[in-house]
């Protein structure tokens, strides 16, 4: 039973319920205090040491289900008669054989788990590994003598060979089944979570311009994970440099009126400055789908931004933070695309609504954060604007979903937009998104 208990803990990690080793040895020795009798009991037992929120119990009941579902082999009319036919066999058959014609489940089930362990099928990780597992674990269980005893009885000239040939025949397709099934849940168990990484990890890399409307919820999941993962990050250099150091010559100083004892320590104290962005985004048509996700990544990261003004624009710049504020992100993200999106741009009107809102408030504190394509429709780009953001703000970060092979093309002042900004790259797909808001962090950090 160890095996199988390493194996469904296993599949708990695989379906993202952490379990640690101390947990591991908690459900091992549970599993040993209730017995695995009783199915509730010993459901119960693993789910009090494994499942640690309202969330991972409903994963682990799954996982439960699934990991020790025992389906029975189906059963037909003529199965009452397959007893006797064992009788017909020759002295020394193979043991897959007479359980079947026996109809021994408790006995087919267990040679079918340690057939399954023999062959590896726990370690499938790709849905077209699964007929290649199928028949390896047949194998392990032993369907060549199965197929030898069809083929005999086959070639016997009586009425009883050809009737034991085709109940075997039946018995085999019914094994094949059930192992289908039995594979398919190793899969769902160990693979499906697999692939949901794999699905995701190409995600982050496939333009945000291009994103199908059917991957939007999933795309949403990964930027709010990233986007958490890295606030615990930064979270925890936050806590490290608010400790510092010990520092000696203003301890010893304080322990002197206690005769050199140090009884008060004294450590070094760092001043921390929790990032102020102010974000301009391009919801026109060319670009609306990456302000989308641009908009959600920074929101997601409140527990480690001091101050995020955001704003969006076509043409006209309006302030959307209370928007979001009021409404769920993703929501309020769509509801501010369809009000103001999906229009001709004007970055002029749009800077100078933005300096005539926010340059007050920039300081070199502030990251400015510009996300478009920098095509102004021939319009006067406002170059004086972007210099009076540049001298004002800490850095100024503009992310183009356009290569910058297009950036002296047509309408683009991407060249003269980039002389004012301290970092200006092609960002068009979310892994490239996270660099950059990683990189942006980094520059709080204390040195």
């Amino acid at each position: 039973m160890q095996r199988t208990m390493e194996n469904f803990i296993r599949a708990l990690r695989a379906q993202d319920i952490r379990v640690s080793p101390a947990e591991a040895i908690d459900a091992h020795r549970a599993a040993e205090a209730v017995g695995y009798a009783d199915r509730e009991l010993f459901r119960d037992a693993l789910a009090t040491t494994l499942a640690k929120s309202g969330q991972e119990t409903a994963r682990f009941d799954s996982v439960f289900d699934t990991f020790f579902k025992r389906d029975e082999f189906l059963k037909t009319p003529e199965d009452a008669a397959d007893e006797a036919m064992a009788d017909e066999l020759p002295e020394g058959g193979d043991d897959l054989t007479h359980m079947l014609l026996e109809h021994d489940d408790a006995a087919l089930a267990q040679a079918m788990e340690l057939a399954a362990e023999r062959a590896g099928v726990a370690e499938i990780r790709l849905s077209s590994q699964r007929r290649l597992l199928t028949r390896r674990m047949l194998d392990e269980m032993g369907l060549g003598g199965l197929e030898q005893r069809i083929a005999e009885a086959g070639r016997r000239e009586d009425e009883k060979g050809k009737l034991l040939a085709d109940r075997l025949a039946k018995a085999r397709d019914a094994l094949f089944a059930e192992a289908g099934r039995y594979v398919e849940r190793q899969h769902e168990l160990y693979a499906s979570e697999s692939g949901r990484k794999l699905r995701e990890d190409v995600l982050a890399n496939q333009r945000l311009t291009s994103i199908d409307e059917h991957e939007l919820a999933t795309m949403q999941r990964l930027v709010r994970r990233m986007a958490k993962n890295l606030a615990s990050k930064y979270s925890r250099h936050i806590r490290r440099a608010k400790r510092g150091q010990l520092d000696v010559r203003r301890t010893i100083r304080k322990s002197l009126g206690h005769g050199g004892l140090p009884f008060d320590l004294i450590w070094k104290s760092k001043r921390i400055d929790r990032p102020s962005i102010a974000v301009m985004c391009d919801v026109s048509g060319s670009v609306a789908q990456a302000a989308h996700f641009l908009l959600l990544f920074l929101y997601s990261l409140n527990e480690v931004v001091e101050r995020l003004d955001a704003f969006a624009f076509s043409n006209r710049l309006v302030p959307v933070g209370d928007i979001l504020n009021d409404e769920a992100v993703a929501d309020a993200i769509a509801m501010v695309i369809k009000r103001i999106g999906m229009r001709s741009t004007d970055y002029g009107l749009a800077l100078e609504d933005f300096c005539a809102l926010e340059l007050a408030k920039i300081d070199n504190k502030t990251t400015v954060i510009i996300l478009g394509d920098g095509r102004t429709n021939y319009v006067n780009p406002r170059l004086d604007l972007m210099r009076a953001i540049s001298e004002r703000a800490r850095a100024v970060i503009w992310l183009n979903p356009e290569p910058e092979s297009l950036w002296t093309r047509g309408d683009s002042e991407m060249e003269r937009y980039k002389r004012f900004c301290t970092v200006a790259k092609t960002c068009s797909t979310l892994a490239e998104l996270e660099r950059i808001i990683e990189d942006v962090l980094r520059t709080y950090m204390p040195r």
